[in-house]
């Protein structure tokens, strides 16, 4: 017997033991399962002899196995927890054990019967000092309360137990696997009369946790034990996974869904054609539709909704019309949300009489207009240039009681900017503030981005330092509007700031954004600048466009770097890029510049036999070329060829070929043109009338000239030191100083100083074709 009691005190000393390491490692997130439930359950029996003899001990070392039952049988703890008699000296010695924690499940069965009892035992336990229910206890609390449709009760356990795990990993413990809880969950599944709403309580936790992953592993598991989750619960958890960035989670938790036979529900079908819409998969979305009504579910206003939205994007209009058709007759009767999807598609595509007869049509349903509606218009207004429109729908919304939006002053704002009402624009933006709303990103982009196009640059930085004070993240087109601001202002060092500030704040310039810094560089002369930039490009793996070796190109010629302008054609050839009709215009027009006229006219024809057609701008290039080079009778051959083509020929064409004929003496010729140019509207400018008076006076038709002075101030066009000096230097050669005085004072009251010489020769038209 002697032997028996120290084999029982031995194996009961060892239990301790591993129980204190256990509680060391894994307290502090839960006591759960210490050995993994499994090694729990196969050594219950033995652990209960050794916890039975321990407990006596712990009492007393005179009470018997049948003593301690007698102090712990279910009037007793019944008494002692409903009297709340926590000091009674059978509970403080009970939860003095080390094996508390493993006999607490056991008392918690003894109260099955009184779950509120049981409750209070429970929570009181996990208030003591050094105490930790296992994950057992929790499981065994839940089943009991939810047996007693105290299902708050039952959730709440279950949330403190989850959230306990996964607390676990933040304390430098493991974290147990969602599906540890759920075994043990299952494993006491007999402490009341079965059932399995428990198990579905566990999956909405988890989804409401956030744990989606954990709850997707809960359902395969539960699938296995063949307990299938409520289909509310997994359709809650397929809307989490289809709000992700993608629907790869949201298709395959559907498909283990049907696997596990539960039968999708109207809310399941709309959920993943959404889905499916969202990814530009309208093959797919339409063959669920069918799927769904073959099964006998009735699509309803949200599965037409998001298909004809879906159309309406793409636009394949026609598609969205049908679907919009086949809606009604079904007996689906059209909501706001579907005019309104509509509406925003044909505006969209430009079919703004098409998008008013859904307008005429929701009115006719007495379907009241919204926000949505008018600022739809709105802005299809503002996008077409028909500001006034917009402005009369902006009344009209208002006079109806509707309050504009962000989304509808942001349209009025950035319209207004680009027709250059500077003043109307920031009125808008003082009536959207003083409706206290928010200015957001899009508002702070259009409001940035026009102040920078009308060279108020000044005012774009003090708004995006307001910004920044408002919490707003600047994007890349925020960057993008100061870059071209700084651009255009020459402010080139500024915009490289902009540049390297992007970069700190991880917005990665767009091949956009690179042509246009391209651009600004090539246009300031900055050709390392640009290197450096194209080395970057080619570091990112961002290719070179043709138009920024269209800009190359032209600056290279321009910049008088011919050798760089032929090298960047050669690359761009290399490169399997076929030279695109700019290309050919700046090529032609830098290779006239450099008197490389036959190598110019062999592009100008190539050009023409690879299918191209030359546009009024190569055209002009080749005539301005060929006239400047002499070559008058075959710029005359490019200009006819140009009207035959139908091409209308415009001032900056005319006017070299103009001064060509003027120059090779043939005067008659000249005003010919100019005359042509009259009849079919082509105005003209200060180098067309230039070029005739300064034609005129070489040949001594001075009161010609003098009449084309006059009318040209008479049209609004200012001459210039050139105009003026034409007429003077030729008077004086014919030795009338008298008039050619008139005409020097006439130009000093214009503010203009008298040319010398020099400066006439400097001066000789040569218009900006590319």
């Amino acid at each position: 017997m002697s032997d028996l009691f120290s084999f029982f005190l031995g194996f009961a000393l060892a239990m301790l033991f591993l129980l204190r390491r256990l509680k060391k490692s894994h307290y502090n997130a839960v006591s759960s399962s210490v050995f993994t439930y499994s090694c729990y359950l196969l050594s219950e029996n033995i652990l209960t002899r050794a916890t039975h003899f321990l407990c006596l001990c712990s009492f007393s070392t005179n009470l018997s196995s049948g003593n301690f039952y007698g102090l712990f049988n279910r009037e007793t703890i019944r008494k002692i927890v409903n009297e709340e008699r926590w000091g009674d000296f059978r509970l403080v010695g009970f939860f003095g054990s080390e094996l508390a924690p493993v006999w607490m499940s056991k008392i918690l069965i003894e109260l099955k019967q009184d779950p509120k009892l049981a409750l209070k035992l429970f929570k009181w336990a996990e208030s003591q000092n050094g105490f930790r229910h296992t994950t057992e206890n929790y499981c065994v609390i839940a089943h009991i309360l939810f047996c007693s449709k105290m299902y708050s009760d039952a959730h709440n356990v279950l949330k403190q137990l989850v959230t306990l795990h996964k607390s676990s990993e933040y304390d430098n413990t493991k974290p147990f696997p969602s599906c540890t809880i759920l075994d043990v969950l299952w494993m006491t599944r007999n402490v009341c009369i079965p059932g399995y709403g428990v198990f579905d309580e566990l999956f909405s936790v988890f989804i409401e946790l956030g744990m989606l992953e954990e709850a997707k592993d809960c359902f395969l598991r539960m699938r296995n034990f063949k307990v299938i989750p409520k289909i509310k619960s997994c359709n809650i958890l397929l809307h989490k996974f289809s709000k992700s960035a993608d629907g790869v989670w949201a298709k395959k938790f559907f498909g283990d869904m049907v696997e596990a036979g539960i039968a999708p529900t109207i809310y399941t079908y709309n959920i993943m054609i959404g889905v499916l819409c969202k990814e530009n998969d309208l093959k797919g979305a339409r063959s669920l539709f069918m799927r769904m009504k073959e099964t006998g579910v009735s699509p309803d206003v949200v599965t037409y909704n998001s298909l004809i939205d879906a159309y309406g994007k793409l636009g394949e209009l026609c598609e969205a019309v049908c679907i919009y058709e086949e809606m009604k007759a079904s007996g689906c009767s059209p909501d706001i949300i579907t005019y309104n999807t509509l509406i925003n598609c044909f505006c969209k595509y430009e079919k703004m009489p098409l998008a008013f007869q859904f307008l005429r049509e929701m009115k006719e349903r007495c379907i009241k207009p919204n926000v949505v509606t008018y600022s739809t218009f709105i802005d299809a207004f503002c996008k077409e240039g028909m500001l006034e429109q917009a402005i009369k729908f902006f009344v009209d919304m208002r006079r109806v009681g509707l309050t504009p939006n962000e989304f509808t002053y942001t349209s009025l704002i950035d319209a207004n900017f680009k027709v250059g009402n500077i003043g109307d624009a920031l009125k808008f933006v003082k009536e959207m503030l003083e409706a206290t709303l928010k200015l957001n990103i899009v508002t702070y982009t259009a409001l940035v981005n026009g102040l920078c196009e009308g060279g108020k640059l000044k005012e774009a930085e003090e708004v995006f330092k307001v910004m920044l004070k408002d919490g707003v993240v600047p994007n890349e087109k925020m960057y993008t509007a100061f870059m071209h601001g700084y651009l255009k202002a020459k402010r080139i060092d500024d915009a490289m700031r902009i540049l390297e500030k992007m970069k700190e704040n991880n917005i990665g310039p767009d091949l956009l954004l690179y042509g246009t810094i391209i651009w600004g560089l090539c246009n300031a002369g900055r050709f390392e600048d640009v290197n450096v930039l194209l080395d970057e490009m080619k570091e990112h793996n961002i290719e070179v466009s043709e138009v920024i070796y269209t800009t190359l190109i032209n600056s290279y010629f321009k910049a008088g770097k011919e050798i760089e302008a032929r090298n960047m054609l050669k690359e761009m050839q290399e490169r399997g890029m076929p030279p695109t009709i700019v290309t050919y215009c700046s090529l032609i027009n830098g290779l006239c510049r450099l008197r490389y006229v036959e190598e110019a006219f062999g592009y100008f024809n190539y050009m023409k036999s690879s299918g191209l057609q030359p546009n009024v701008v190569v055209y002009t290039s080749m005539v301005h070329g060929l006239c400047k080079n002499g070559r008058v009778d075959d710029a005359k051959n490019v200009f006819e060829e140009m009207s035959e083509k139908g091409l209308i020929p415009d001032t900056i064409a005319y006017t070299p070929l103009i001064d060509g004929t003027m120059k090779q003496g043939n005067i008659q010729e000249a005003l010919d043109l100019a005359k042509r140019m009259t009849e079919t509207g082509v105005g003209f400018d200060l180098h067309a009338y230039t070029c005739l008076i300064s034609g005129l006076s070489k040949c001594g038709q001075l009161q010609q000239a003098r009449d084309l002075l006059y009318e040209m101030i008479e049209k609004g066009v200012d001459p210039d030191e050139v105009v003026y000096g034409c007429l003077i230097r030729k008077y004086q050669e014919l030795g009338n100083s008298e008039e050619a005085d008139v005409l020097r004072n006439e130009m000093m009251e214009r503010g203009l100083h008298a040319p010398v010489k020099s400066e006439l020769l400097n001066k000789i038209y040569e218009p900006e074709l590319a």
